[in-house]
């Protein structure tokens, strides 16, 4: 039959990326000792001469099938990539993997086991001869209590349920661990959050925030310096975000690094 997609295009113009997105598949995502089935959402695409009129997008999902048959570990995001590149013929390809991954957490008075949900993705880039760009992307909740409140009131303070949204860029992602930024960003917030408590629980949480509080940019500061800590990181961007709960708005800060300019910034 006519291969349509391999005709010659004489318009002159070389995409950067064209593929598929909102690929739904089941994915095995390893983190460690730890594999998990998740729910993927993929986005995959590759660049296209500007000779040809289409790419093959069903030779993108065939990759992506083969895939959902083994745990996929940061590396092997690349291997995928490599896949790509082979057999569409193309110098660069992308991929994005957006999966929920849960972490066993226990309340911290009962003990409680429960599990907590984060939103993670796997984002690579990959020209051929080349080596992948990999970026790990996490949302993570937790409470923040408002030291304005707490400074001003007789009684008590406001506190909201806050997230902090990151983009992390690594110089070897061999060893990366979802779980170890997950504790290291969910650590900056005025308390942690746990899907099961009990009383005694409540509490202690309740007790803990109110001694911890933090203004968004207070937690967007120390999640900075957690992460300037860690040197495999050659970029980060992070946002943080309360949702608050006396204001029909919310409050919100950003801020994004390269290592060099940490590094100055630091001497």
């Amino acid at each position: 039959m006519t291969d349509v997609q391999n005709q010659a295009d004489g318009r002159g113009i070389k995409i950067r990326r064209t593929g598929v997105t909102r690929v739904h598949l089941p994915f095995f995502i390893s983190d460690g000792g730890d594999v998990q089935q998740v729910a993927a959402q993929i986005r995959f695409t590759v660049a296209l001469a500007e000779n040809l009129r289409g790419t093959h997008m069903s030779r993108l999902t065939e990759i992506l099938t083969d895939w959902t048959r083994r745990p996929i570990k940061i590396p092997d995001v690349e291997k995928i990539l490599l896949d790509a590149l082979e057999k569409l013929s193309t110098d660069f390809a992308t991929i994005s993997i957006a999966f929920k991954y849960f972490f066993e957490k226990l309340s911290p008075v009962s003990s409680k086991a429960s599990y907590s949900s984060v939103e993670s993705e796997f984002i690579g880039e990959l020209e051929r001869g080349g080596r992948m760009k990999f970026t790990l992307g996490l949302s993570v909740p937790f409470t923040s209590l408002c030291p304005c409140s707490k400074e001003i009131s007789d009684f008590g303070a406001h506190n909201q349920r806050s997230v902090c949204r990151v983009k992390l860029d690594f110089k070897n992602f061999d060893d990366v661990s979802i779980k170890k930024f997950v504790r290291l960003i969910e650590a900056q917030g005025s308390t942690e959050i746990f899907p099961i408590l009990k009383r005694e629980d409540e509490k202690f949480i309740t007790e803990a925030a109110y001694q911890n509080p933090k203004f968004v940019e207070d937690i967007l500061r120390d999640v900075v310096l957690a992460l300037r800590r860690e040197k495999n990181l050659s970029a980060f961007a992070v946002e943080c975000e309360n949702f608050e709960s006396i204001h029909n708005h919310n409050a919100f800060a950003s801020h994004e690094e390269q290592r060099d300019v940490a590094s100055n910034e630091r001497a």
